[in-house]
């Protein structure tokens, strides 16, 4: 059975894991297979990784927490520390929509208007997850085939799914959910 990841900078695998967000903005690298994002599993461990992350594209509390690396760097491991369910998928068409939640990720205006603006014909997409901390982080070499700009990849470790405790309870996390799509102008997709 294929293990899937969805890769995203370690600030905002973090800032999940921590509970101080449950949102995602997604548009998708420039090798996606299907040229665009596509959501292609519900579940998925979380890849942290570290060459695009930019200070400059972050909210300052998290701007500080990051050491940009020169392009092409990869570490020989990295630790998957979560996995998470997509509980909601939202299109997000403006600034102004994103603003409505604008508290729920790590980015700031500015990262938000260059994915907007950056292939205007494809989606950006807002991700809602419910994340699970697994009770012991897993140290996996970092693959040659994990490389490249893309959002999923397929693992070759031996992770399992019913690993982990959840960030929030499934009260919480569902009040949380029900406060975004309060304020989101848009239903789910």
């Amino acid at each position: 059975m294929a293990v899937f990841a969805l890769k995203e900078w370690s600030v905002a695998v973090d800032a999940l894991l921590r509970g101080e967000t449950v949102a995602l903005l997604r548009k998708g690298g420039i090798r996606e297979k299907e040229k665009s994002f596509q959501v292609k599993c519900d579940r998925a461990f979380l890849y942290p990784t570290y060459e695009h992350q930019k200070p400059e594209l972050l909210k300052p509390e998290y701007a500080a927490t990051v050491t940009p690396v020169e392009s092409g760097w990869r570490p020989k491991t990295v630790a998957i520390a979560g996995r998470a369910e997509i509980t909601h998928r939202f299109l997000v068409e403006s600034w102004e929509a994103a603003e409505t939640v604008a508290d729920e990720f790590v980015w700031n205006r500015q990262f938000v208007r260059d994915r907007l603006a950056w292939k205007p014909e494809k989606p950006l997409f807002l991700l809602l997850l419910r994340v699970y901390r697994l009770r012991e982080p897993r140290e996996i070499p970092v693959l040659p085939q994990y490389g490249g700009c893309r959002s999923w990849i397929e693992l070759a470790a031996d992770l399992t799914f019913d690993d982990g405790d959840a960030v929030f309870d499934e009260v919480a996390y569902g009040d949380r959910v029900r406060e975004i799509t309060r304020r989101f102008p848009t239903q789910p997709v």
